[in-house]
């Protein structure tokens, strides 16, 4: 029902059907679909959503039965992803998964689908069928999105090499939709994105560096809400926008801590990662985001206080709210802290001459403090991924000395 709402539909009749087995032509039995379609009649209702994936045949038998335009799941999801799309990048993605579901659903019984005449004479013989053609033009405007989107990610993995040359660590935010990741990310970086309640509000990246206390620079990254039973081909068509997450330093996992099913929309965004090829049960950069905890009473905020002391270091959770701004600084704390678990800092002292590796510095590891001496030597503070302190060690052998 969410879905539906998220879209301005009202809602006219809402039932549960239980199946013991899926019927090939309908989805469900004779007998329920004529009973539903008594409903409709009654209603007038002009759409009916089935909450589930159908075939193209089942969907245009429904359609048939019931005298109304039948969406299912996917189909639902791509009205609200098109309402929702701002940026050219989001049109083409919503555009590519839209044709993609389209291309499998060109069956529908319309009279334009009659052989049209082709061939030379004045008896020609059969040409292309108007489906065929349907068909063809799909697939001609499918490859050329892909290369617009390719061309897309071609511009992301320049911004992403660029962003490694001044190596700020990447922090996205994850989670269910609307679970309230667009406010946190407006409370961290005083931003304007749209934040509102209401499913899948931000379709488009939007990425920001802040400046945490410790005077450390990080890029934020605000993404896609995810949805249990997300459709394969939503997620294709986006993976040039969730290619942010995959490069994230740190993911913070923002949860409705207050929903009745936050337990269930957490599994669903972990199954959307893996799918991602991000093993979460394995990563150590995850840090959980209790979010909402001001709309609870303040036993239940206690509990949820009390069980997020209880979690192991390596699956950290805070309770917060972004909204109010409770627990923003304990947010702050945690991905400093595990900032300092993924990166060392190094002291160096080079000599006036080498501008050079002042230079190497600056382009592979990030800067946090330079000053120069009387005899012209620079000092510097570096931070670089632990996986670079080797890089450091041999570049700079008799200088360099591990901070921390």
């Amino acid at each position: 029902m969410g879905l539906a709402l998220a879209i301005d539909l009202t809602i006219a009749h809402a039932a549960v059907v239980p199946l013991s087995n899926v019927t090939p032509a309908t989805y469900m039995g004779s007998g329920k679909v004529d009973e539903l379609a008594g409903i409709i009649r009654a209603e007038e209702a002009g759409v009916v959503i089935v909450d589930c994936a159908l075939s193209p045949v089942q969907q245009r038998n429904l359609e048939k039965a019931w005298n109304a335009k039948v969406l299912d799941r996917t189909g639902l999801i791509l009205e609200i992803f098109g309402r929702r799309a701002r940026t050219h990048e989001g049109t083409l993605q919503v555009e590519l998964a839209h044709l993609n579901y389209q291309k499998g659903r060109l069956v529908r019984s319309w009279t334009h689908l009659e052989r049209q005449r082709g061939g030379f004479g004045f008896l020609g013989g059969p040409g292309e069928t108007q489906l065929e053609t349907d068909r063809r033009l799909i697939e001609n405007r499918i490859a050329r999105i892909e290369r617009d989107l390719e061309t897309v990610k071609r511009t992301r993995a320049l911004h992403r090499k660029s962003r490694k040359r001044v190596p700020y660590p990447i922090v996205a935010l994850v989670g269910y939709t609307n679970a309230g990741k667009s406010t946190l990310f407006n409370r961290l970086t005083g931003g304007d994105v749209l934040a509102a309640d209401m499913l899948f509000a931000t379709l488009d990246p939007t990425l920001r560096a802040i400046r945490l206390a410790s005077g450390a620079t990080v890029i934020l990254s605000d993404t896609v809400g995810f949805i249990s039973e997300l459709p394969t081909t939503l997620i294709a068509a986006f993976r040039a926008t969730l290619e942010e997450v995959l490069e994230a330093d740190i993911l913070l996992h923002v949860r409705d801590i207050a929903h009745p099913d936050t337990d269930a929309q957490a599994r669903d965004v972990e199954d959307v990662l893996r799918e991602l090829g991000i093993d979460v049960d394995e990563s150590v950069n995850v840090i959980e985001l209790w979010n909402k905890i001001d709309t609870l009473p303040e036993a239940e905020q206690a509990a949820l206080e009390n069980a997020a002391a209880r979690r192991p270091a390596t699956r950290p959770a805070v309770p917060m709210s972004a909204l109010t701004g409770q627990g923003m600084d304990r947010v702050a704390a945690a991905i400093e802290a595990r900032l300092a678990e993924a990166r060392s800092v190094f002291s160096l002292r080079l000599p006036p001459e080498d501008g050079e590796g002042v230079s190497w510095l600056y382009r592979n590891a990030e800067v946090l403090d330079r000053s120069e001496e009387s005899d012209g030597s620079v000092l510097l503070r570096v931070r670089v991924d632990r996986s670079k302190t080797g890089l450091i060690n041999s570049r700079f052998p008799h200088t360099a000395h591990a901070a921390n």
